[in-house]
């Protein structure tokens, strides 16, 4: 069942609806197949065909293609502190991160295909409190580059900056700041949406790309800001 097309094939939404409707461990083993074929394979593939653009981008951010530990997220849900105890993840995720990151919260371009909604990623989510503080101080000392980066045509007219925000302006910082709600974000993610007949096209891997280059100042600003190589 291979394909010439790169791009995901509209059965990984058929079995991610599947999964939805079925989340237990005898559906999943039982159609173990349509996951390795439609989602894990096809997550891998992706990946590696996405890092030669990745590194025309920056050589510092990274497509790691092995199936735990690498840039694709694991079907398998965290269900220790959840009520919700179904096993498994009814999305694919993949994010190709800093070099230097040690887990999701670190700054990195990102895919989320989901028959409840896709979209195209890019940021760091949930920054610890130094590297929140990093990015604020940066805000802070070159405001211009921060408009710059998130004002531009490339990166307004695809992502729409996102995320959660402090109630109250940071503590050490000027509440009549004019940047104050940019300093006051808990998250420095922006998203684009994606459609599923965009996620299953021939050149979607090109779209991607595209929209992944259009936020090549705002990934450069918050990288650098976090005392990170670009």
């Amino acid at each position: 069942m291979s394909t010439t097309n790169r791009s995901f094939r509209p059965a990984l939404f058929t079995y991610l609806t599947d999964l939805d409707g079925n989340n237990d461990r005898e559906w999943f083993a039982e159609n173990r197949e349509r996951y390795d074929l439609y989602v894990r394979d096809a997550g891998l593939q992706f990946i590696r065909d996405f890092e030669p653009y990745l590194h025309e981008i920056s050589p510092h951010f990274v497509a790691d293609d092995r199936t735990v530990g690498g840039s694709l997220f694991r079907i398998y849900r965290d269900t220790r502190f959840s009520k919700d105890k179904t096993p498994y993840k009814t999305h694919l995720g993949i994010q190709f991160r800093h070099e230097a990151a040690k887990d999701v919260h670190a700054p990195g371009f990102y895919l989320h295909l989901d028959p409840a909604g896709s979209f195209v990623g890019v940021g760091i989510w949930r920054p610890d409190g130094a590297s929140a503080l990093a990015i604020r101080e940066a805000i802070v000392d070159r405001p211009g580059e921060w408009v710059e980066a998130t004002e531009s045509l490339d990166f307004a007219s695809t992502y729409t900056l996102e995320g959660e925000s402090l109630k109250r302006p940071p503590r050490g910082f000027d509440a009549e700041h004019p940047l104050i709600e940019d300093l006051k974000r808990k998250d420095f993610i922006a998203s684009a949406k994606v459609s599923r007949k965009t996620a299953t096209a021939p050149d979607f891997l090109d779209q991607y790309a595209s929209m992944s280059r259009n936020a090549t100042q705002y990934m450069a600003f918050l990288t650098r800001a976090l005392g990170l190589p670009f």
